[in-house]
């Protein structure tokens, strides 16, 4: 090696390596890209369809810091209450990924948020219910401890997160199951206008590029549908009076 310079011992300089650091680093960005591109592999979806929503499979794949970071996109500050939520939200999908019986000794903490209007403790709640695909709503409970309200009861609160809840598993499940009820709805279709046709037929083929393409669209056809069970409100007069709701939960 030359004077003055740190070198090898057979003469050559010594280049300066990146270190460990940028290989794990690009080792990460790649997975991470593989995971994302993972879940366009094998999908039942058509081409002008939208992404479903990924709901609680997005959730169990993301750290305490990527849930941070997603609800940094949309509520300034509180950086202390985000990283609360987003590490007790990890740490509920940790406890339903053990044992049954070791689950009933791992008991969740639950989060109360206090703080004045507009700080961003609804905001913070609706984004992490939305990230998690958990239901959520929004309650004014002032008035349940008021001295002399009368009216509707606390259990009020879970009927509404209850039926928020069945509403959004039902939207799912219809989402889920679009494409296959857009196949069994072109095949009825094609049904009645072929009827006693082959499914390879060359001209049921041909109906079915036709019907795809709109050019069957100002055909009348008749078909046979069940019914949908009726969904009846219930409306009561006097609703805030006492007894009345119990009333109405009975009618239903």
């Amino acid at each position: 090696a030359r004077a003055g310079h740190r070198g090898h011992r057979l003469g050559r300089r010594l280049r300066p390596s990146r270190g460990q650091g940028a290989a794990r680093a690009h080792r990460a960005e790649c997975r991470r890209h593989r995971q994302a591109l993972a879940g366009d592999c094998r999908r039942d979806l058509h081409l002008h369809q939208p992404e479903p929503h990924a709901g609680s499979a997005r959730m169990s794949s993301m750290t305490p810091q990527e849930i941070v970071s997603e609800l940094d996109r949309h509520i300034v500050g509180q950086q202390a209450a985000k990283r609360a939520v987003a590490i007790a939200m990890r740490n509920r999908w940790r406890r339903q990924q053990v044992d049954d019986r070791l689950r009933a000794e791992i008991t969740p903490k639950n989060i109360l948020m206090i703080g004045p209007t507009g700080v961003g403790k609804t905001e913070i709640a609706r984004r992490l219910a939305k990230l998690a695909g958990a239901p959520f709503i929004k309650v004014e409970a002032t008035k349940f401890t008021e001295v002399g309200y009368v009216g509707k009861d606390v259990d009020s609160i879970i009927r509404d997160l209850v039926e928020v809840a069945v509403k959004q598993e039902r939207e799912g499940a219809m989402r889920r199951c679009r494409t296959r009820a857009e196949d069994a709805a072109e095949e009825r279709i094609l049904d009645v206008l072929l009827p006693g046709s082959e499914p390879d037929n060359a001209t049921r083929q041909n109906f079915r590029k036709k019907l795809r393409e709109g050019q069957l669209d100002d055909k009348d056809i008749e078909l046979d549908l069940l019914a949908p069970k009726p969904s009846l409100e219930v409306l009561t007069p006097f609703g805030n009076q006492p007894g009345m709701e119990d009333m109405a939960e009975q009618l239903k």
